[in-house]
Order: C-alpha cells, then structure tokens, then sequence
C-alpha cells in the first residue's frame, strides 16, 4: 500500500505536460474534530492518489487545510469523495483566479499539531464563536462604511504586491505574529468600530476573529473565502472591485492577477514589478521581488555572492551545504539586509499607531 510520493517534480511535470489535460487549483478547510489524524491522512492520501491529484494538505486534531490540484475530468470524483466525508460535505471550495497545471507537483498529505501555526491555545476560549462571515458585496458596502477598520491579516510578502484599498498591513513575517501586534493597535477601538477582516482564503480569519470576540472586540467580521472567493464573486456578479495588484498565493505560480496594478518594486533596482522568484543558490532560496532584467544580469540570485555559488558545479554546492541547513535568509521573506529597495512596512504600522485608524479610513 503506497502512503508517499514516489516521483520526483520533474518526473511528475513531464508526465502532466504529455497528458495534456486541464487541471483545477482548488483550496479549501474545515475546522472539525478528527479523532485519529493519521488513519484520515492514510485515507485521504490512498483516496487522492487514485485520483491524480497533487497538493499540500495539513491534517491535525482541529481539522483539515488543503491546497489541491486536481484533473478537470476527475472533479465530480473528487466532489463526491469530499460529500462521502461528514463533515465535508458541502464545505465551500475556493477555485483558483489563474489557473495553472504545475501549481502542485507532489501530493503531500501531513499530520500537524495544527492547521494553521497560529501560536493560539485554543482552551482558553471558544473557537467556534466566529466573526459574522461577509461576501463579497456586504463585504465593500461595510468597508465604506467610516466606522470600519479593515485589516490584511497575511504576511508582509503578501500584501505587499495586493491589497485591499485603505486597508491596514501590518508588518509581521507570520500570522502568529500579527495577533498581538493588531491587538495591542487597535485596543482602543473594541467597541466602538467594526473590525473587519481578509486573507487569502479564509482560514487565518476564521480563528483570529474568534480570538479577537474572546479579546473583547464587538463588531467582527471576515471575508468569507478570502480574497479567491471573493474576486470569483465580482466576476460572477458584476460587483465592483476593490483589491488591487496580484494576491499571493503559496504553491508554484506564487500569485494571481487580480487587477493590472503594480504596487510594489523589484528588490533590486527598484523598478515597478510584482514578481516573486526564490533565488537559485538552493543553500539561500530567499524569496524576494525581481524584475526581468535584473533576474538576467543577476542570473535568478538575490546577491553576487549567491550567483557565485550557483556557478559552481552541482556536487560542489552540495558539498558546501552539507551540514549547514538553509541561510537564515530563507526566512526573511524579501527582507534581507543586502536587498537595496526591500520594503519596509514598519514605519507605515508605526504611523498608524500614532495617527490613529481615520489615517487609514
């Protein structure tokens, strides 16, 4: 009984591009209590192998989170499969803007201590007392409103290249960061303003807006199905739309296109680009913003240092990383020190700290 991946990505690409078939990029999760995490991975991966999809899926105690790249063909399989699943029967599935048949090369099923790193102790307070979830059409007729603070609740990297317009993004490298530091700025606004909350696709904010209920907040709402179900709801009917620039996304295209917007700089020469790239020496990997023309001279590295190293044959840069684990560059997310036009965004949270939420309504 096979439980793992036996080919590799470039084995599985090659084999996507002779089949030549449609693929869907699909997400979706479920907060749920599941008994033993391991026996549901086994039968999730043996039931999606069959199948031919590929994807990330985070299995733990609390539920399900799953990233997904599935035949086109094989889409009614899968929906039944889901439906055959108590308590993911129905459970709403975010289809990608951009779709892309390399989004995933591996079908990688994990049993985690969570879905979400959120840092949370989930005893301390009741997950299950949302925030009133909103689609798309309530959700721009609430941040119109002057008695709203919208906040992006994804990382700097994300946001970075996409937001919503007047939102607030804070500075922060991982969710678990951004609680207490959205907390601590918007403690005097409890109860007098309506929080309202956006991600991706709606996992970060189905837990940060119990816990913010629990911290005391009043008015909580989020985006149901983040900003992929939302866009997929402007277009279906006919809403205005009200993000700008690329939404980021965690599998091989790294973004989606919401609009033609570029609102952020190559991180190397500062010209107009939204573009993320890893750098090609595997011992940094940095994922950092590059144009066209620095990803040229720079031969797809963040440094000159790198591209020194990734000149060097494959089994000497082997050699060199053996027992060295990644630079710590890796997880700085575009904001490492030799990057000349890196954005920061703390002095952006540090004003909006002093000023006050009307700077940013």
């Amino acid at each position: 009984m096979q439980l793992y991946n036996k080919l590799s990505s470039k084995e599985r690409a090659e084999l996507i591009e002779k089949a030549g078939k449609d693929r869907l990029t699909i997400s979706f999760y479920k907060y749920a209590k599941i008994g033993n995490p391991q026996i549901f991975r086994n039968h999730m991966f043996l039931a999606w192998d069959e199948l031919d999809m590929l994807g990330r899926i985070h299995i733990a105690h609390e539920g399900i989170n799953a990233q997904l790249s599935v035949p086109a063909e094989k889409f009614e399989p899968f929906k039944n499969h889901l439906d055959s699943i108590t308590f993911l029967e129905n459970v709403r599935l975010n289809i990608a803007v951009e779709h892309d048949n390399f989004s995933f090369l591996k079908l990688k099923v994990k049993v985690r201590p969570k879905i979400l790193a959120d840092g949370l102790n989930d005893k301390t307070f009741d997950v299950t007392n949302k925030g009133l979830h909103v689609n798309a059409e309530e959700f721009n007729n609430l941040i119109e409103d002057p008695n709203t603070v919208l906040v992006d609740m994804r990382n700097h990297y994300e946001s970075e290249i996409g937001h919503f317009k007047n939102a607030v993004t804070p500075d922060v490298d991982t969710f678990r960061e951004s609680l207490p530091i959205i907390e601590e700025d918007l403690k005097d606004y409890k109860e007098g303003k309506k929080l309202v909350m956006y991600c991706t696709g709606g996992i970060r904010c189905e837990k940060a807006s119990a816990y913010y209920k629990h911290r005391g907040f009043t008015n909580v709402f989020q985006l149901e199905g983040g900003i992929i179900n939302y866009f997929n709801q402007v277009k279906e009917k006919g809403l205005e739309n009200k993000f700008i620039g690329k939404n980021f996304v965690f599998d091989e295209r790294r973004a989606e296109r919401i609009t033609d917007d570029v609102i952020a700089n190559c991180h190397q020469c500062g010209k107009p680009c939204d573009t993320h790239v890893n750098c090609a020496n595997e011992a940094c990997h940095l994922l950092f913003i590059q144009c066209d023309e620095c990803k040229e001279k720079m031969e797809n590295c963040c440094s000159s240092y790198c591209m020194e190293i990734n000149r060097l044959p494959y089994e000497q840069q082997k050699a060199l990383r053996k027992g060295q684990g990644n630079s710590n560059d890796i997880f700085k997310k575009g904001r490492a020190d030799h990057l000349p036009y890196k954005k920061d965004l703390r002095n952006i949270f540090e004003k909006f700290s002093k000023s006050g939420i009307s700077e940013y309504l």
